[in-house]
Order: C-alpha cells, then structure tokens, then sequence
C-alpha cells in the first residue's frame, strides 16, 4: 500500500506543472471526475439516526460483548446497499472535491481526517464537501461526539471510523481517475407531494438538479439537492439501508449509468410523505422520475472559474432548552448548559459554477431560511444549491417564533432562538463573496 502511494503522489507531482499549464491556457475550462463505491461497514455496527428504546441495548455493552456497539444494537443485516459518491470539480487553480455517503451526519472533526486522508493519498483540494444524506438506518459509531453519540449515534469506534473514512477515500481515487474535460447544465423544478412539513408550515419543494457531462458527451455524474428526512423506515428497523434517497439515486444511475450524488437541503421541518418499508421503493422510483426530469430539463451553464469561498461563524453558547422538549409551563429559563459537549463555532464553505452555487450548512435548517438563503445569490447566481447536514452537524435551525414553540425541531435547536438567523445571514454573505473580483 505504501508503495502504490508514493508511486501515486511522484505521478501527481509530475504531472502538476502540465496541469498549471492547462489551467493558465484556459481558466474557464472544468474537468471533472466522479465515481461510486459500496460502503464499507464492519459487522456489528449499531445503526444512527433514531435514540428510541427499539435501538437501544437493554444495558450498555461495558462487557464487550459486541465489538463495534456500545449504546445501540448492532445492525441486522442490509436492507439495501449504502454507498460513498465522489465529484472532483477542477477549474484554473481550484479543486472541489464533493462527496455525498450515506450516513445520518458528519461532525467538523470526521470531514477534518477526511482531508488529512485525502492529503495523505495526494488528493488535496481547494475545498471539501462531505454530504451526508441523512437516512436514519445507516452506520453509526464513527463520530467524536460523546453527547452525540449517547443520543443517537453510539460513542466512537475506531475501525468503524477508519473503514468509512477509507471509503470516502477510495470514492474520491477513483473520480480522480476518471477526470475529463467537462461541461454543466441545470435545471430546478418542484417536486410535489413527495415531503410534509413537521410544524404545519409549507416546506421548500424545489428540486435542484446539476448534469456534468463529458465534453465528448457521455454522463459524468448527476447531483441533485432536495430537502426529505430519510426516515421512511421506522426506529424498529435493525437493517442498514440509504433510506428513500439512496433508493432514487440508484434509480438514476441505471437510467443514467453515472454517479448520482444527492444533497439534502433545508430539511429541518421536512419529513417525507410516505412511510414504511411497503412505500419505500415506490416513493424511491417517484423520486427518480422527478431527478430524470430535471436532467432533461437543465440548460448548460455558462463556462466560467469554479470560484470558492469560506467564513467562520460564531453561535451562541449552546443549550438544552426544558421547556422546549416538555411542556409549554415549563419556565424558558431552565436550559441545560452545552457548552462542553458542542462547539461554538462552525465553518461554511461556498462554490460557485457560473450561474450554480452551493453553501454548507452544518446541520438542519428550517426550510423558510433555505428559501431565503436561495434568493440571496441572485441576480448573478439563479440557482443554490443548501447543502444541509454538510461538514459538520450542530443541530436543528429554525426562526425565534418557531424555537419558541415545544416540539422535536425546537428541542433539538440547541443553539437558541437566534442561531437560524445567524447562520442564514452568514450563508447568504458567503454567497455574495462569491461574486467579488477577491473572491475570484
């Protein structure tokens, strides 16, 4: 294995001076590469997503009686295959790399090795994208987060960490392997009935759906951005499986025969339709049809420098608010202090294609603020792309009316009433970096 990586990083390094010499000839020109791989999952990993009692072990596991669980039961079995997707996007200088896996979430410190790996392999970039795609039955026990880990995820466990991190490795080797000159199109479109809003409000349905293809025009990848829980399968379910999105976006790649990587979006007060395993297939295929749509619908997007940007931003201490998780004569002023189990402090990171954007949100936004975080790129940017639950997981998001109201989604914003502002005012401002001469 060394030797196969030292004879990657010499090939890299001789071949970056002709890379330079292309990327000064034609700045505007992209080549892009993607490819999937099969998620490596240890046996005996406990699945995350769900803290009910239907996942949890009876007693914690203090004797090791299971290898890789120690909150939660193991898994039993696959349902369906879950799977890590990778696009390397390279324009002039800039080098993006995406990935999309299916996992409930990724924290700063998982998408922090993730680039030490990827460095390690000679696969730098400009900047990283980990997108979990938010099925409810994927693998846990990769995370550092001891509170999350006892809520949902299981604590930390290094092989299973380590197994998916080479994963998302392997994903991103092979898309740089299959690198071509490349061309985008785009399209957005609303897909109905297929999400409900958890708090009676109406949720954001826009689809957004980008097309790369080769310049010689064979398919490169899809990627598409919707905002859906991946919680058709209830908390009773003990199988691995992608959950809704990753049943669509195997449709899309029969019919397609290229990665298709999805993006969740604003999906803090958004639940799909349907539910069940009976529904499961039928409402994965309703989904498809809607991404297929949009592939035959994108226009190209006009040739122009991959652009990136990136802002920190500072949230308030957080909190376990009382009176949100309980009852509304609860006082608001009993609030569990956070500050030792979560970060105050997070990271958004912008790209920009022509007239396609896409900003970071670490965690669950609620789908009022997506909307808005869409509008604030235009005119110059028509379409955004909010990829939610994307390197790094803080919570839910929501606006000061709705924190205030005793519910799942204001129990889980742990960040208080104001945080949903802050973030959106800071998503949007990265947004607008993107079209400054600096930032070019």
């Amino acid at each position: 294995m060394r030797r196969a990586l030292s004879v990657a990083a010499c090939l890299t390094l001789l071949l970056l001076p002709l890379a330079a010499q292309a990327a000064a000839v034609c700045p505007g020109c992209l080549r892009a590469g993607a490819a999937r791989i099969a998620l490596a999952i240890p046996p005996g990993t406990p699945l995350a997503g769900y803290g009910d009692f239907a996942r949890r072990l009876l007693v914690p596991d203090v004797l090791g009686r299971w290898p890789h669980a120690f909150w939660f039961r193991p898994h039993e079995g696959t349902l369906d295959p879950l799977a890590a997707r990778a696009l390397i996007l390279e324009s002039g200088d800039r080098r993006v790399t995406w990935i999309s896996v299916d996992l409930i979430a990724v924290d700063a410190a998982f998408t922090a090795r993730v680039a030490r790996a990827l460095g390690d392999a000679g696969l730098p970039a400009t900047a990283l994208i980990v997108s979990a795609s938010h099925t409810h039955s994927g693998p846990g026990a990769f995370m550092d987060s001891g509170f999350l880990g006892l809520v949902s995820i299981d604590r930390r466990d290094r092989e299973v960490r380590d197994a998916l991190v080479e994963s998302l490795v392997q994903a991103v080797r092979r898309a740089e392997a299959a690198k071509a000159p490349a061309r985008v199109a785009a399209a957005s479109l609303t897909a109905h009935d297929l999400t409900t809003g958890r708090l009676g409000l109406p949720v954001d349905a826009e689809m957004l759906v980008v097309k790369i293809d080769a310049e010689t025009g064979g398919p490169i990848a899809t990627v598409w951005n919707y905002a859906i829980h991946g919680t058709m399968l209830p908390p009773f379910n003990l199988r691995l499986s992608a959950d809704v999105m990753g049943i669509a976006s195997r449709e899309v790649e029969r019919s397609t025969g290229a990665p298709a990587l999805f993006v969740n979006g604003a999906v803090g007060d958004v639940s799909p339709a349907r539910h069940g395993e009976s529904e499961l297939e039928g409402a994965g295929r309703d989904l498809a049809a809607a991404v297929r749509a949009g592939l035959a619908a994108a226009t190209p997007v006009a040739s122009s420098p991959l652009v990136v940007a990136t802002t920190r931003v500072r949230l308030p201490s957080p909190t376990l608010s009382v009176r949100n998780c309980t009852a509304s004569w609860v006082p608001g002023w009993i609030r569990v202090p956070l500050t030792a189990a979560l970060p105050e402090t997070t990271e958004l990171t912008a790209v920009r294609f022509g007239d396609v954007a896409g900003v970071t949100i670490p965690g669950e936004l609620q789908s009022r603020l997506g909307r808005s975080v869409k509008q604030a790129g235009r005119p110059g940017v028509s379409r955004v792309l909010v990829a939610g639950v994307s390197n790094d997981y803080l919570g839910y998001f929501v606006t000061p009316a709705d924190y205030r109201r005793v519910t799942y989604v204001s129990c889980a914003s742990l960040y208080g009433p104001e945080a949903g502002a802050i973030l959106t005012t800071a998503a949007e401002s990265v947004l607008r970096t993107l079209a400054t001469p600096s930032a070019r």
